[in-house]
C-alpha cells in the first residue's frame, strides 16, 4: 500500500459514498485509476467491506450494555462467535485481557430486552457468570479507521 492508497482510504473513510471521480479529484487521479486501486484494495483485503452507519434509535435500539462474560474454562474465538452470533441484539464481541474472557456489546429496545439477551448469553453451559454495564449516554464516537 502506497501513499496514494492511504489517501484514497482516507477519502473513503470520510465519505464512503463519494464517487471515484470525487475521490480522484481529492487525490490527483482519474476516476478509472481510483477504481482500479479500490478494486485492488478490496481484492487484497485492505478494504474488508462497505457499510452504512445507522442511528441505533432508527432500529428501535434505545438501550445498550457491555457485558463481560466469564467462561468456566478456555473458549476459542471461533466458539465465541458460534455461540453469540445468532443473538441479533449482540452487535459486537471481543476477546479481552483480564479476568473476563469476552466483552459483548448488546443493543436493545429497552431494559427488559437487555435482560432477556443476557439470559440468552448465560444459556451456554460453559458461561460461569456475566457482569453488565449499562450505557447511560454516548459522549464520543470516532469512525473506525
Amino acid at each position: 500500500m502506497d501513499d496514494l492508497d492511504r489517501r484514497i482510504l482516507e477519502q473513503l473513510l470520510k465519505n464512503a459514498r463519494a464517487s471515484f471521480q470525487e475521490i480522484g479529484g481529492a487525490v490527483g487521479l482519474s476516476a478509472p485509476a481510483v477504481k482500479r486501486r479500490v478494486d485492488r484494495l478490496v481484492a487484497g483485503k485492505q478494504i474488508t467491506g462497505f457499510t452504512a452507519l445507522v442511528n441505533p434509535a432508527a432500529l428501535g435500539w434505545k438501550t445498550e450494555a457491555y457485558v463481560e462474560v466469564y467462561y468456566r474454562d478456555n473458549i476459542s474465538p471461533a466458539e465465541l462467535k458460534r455461540s453469540l452470533e445468532p443473538i441479533p441484539q449482540v452487535v459486537g464481541v471481543w476477546t479481552i485481557a483480564g479476568e473476563a474472557d469476552a466483552l459483548v456489546h448488546v443493543m436493545a429496545t429497552d431494559m427488559a430486552e437487555i435482560e432477556v439477551t443476557v439470559e440468552r448469553i448465560r444459556e451456554n453451559a460453559r458461561v460461569g457468570r456475566t457482569r453488565s454495564a449499562i450505557v447511560m449516554s454516548r459522549i464520543l464516537e470516532r469512525p473506525r479507521t
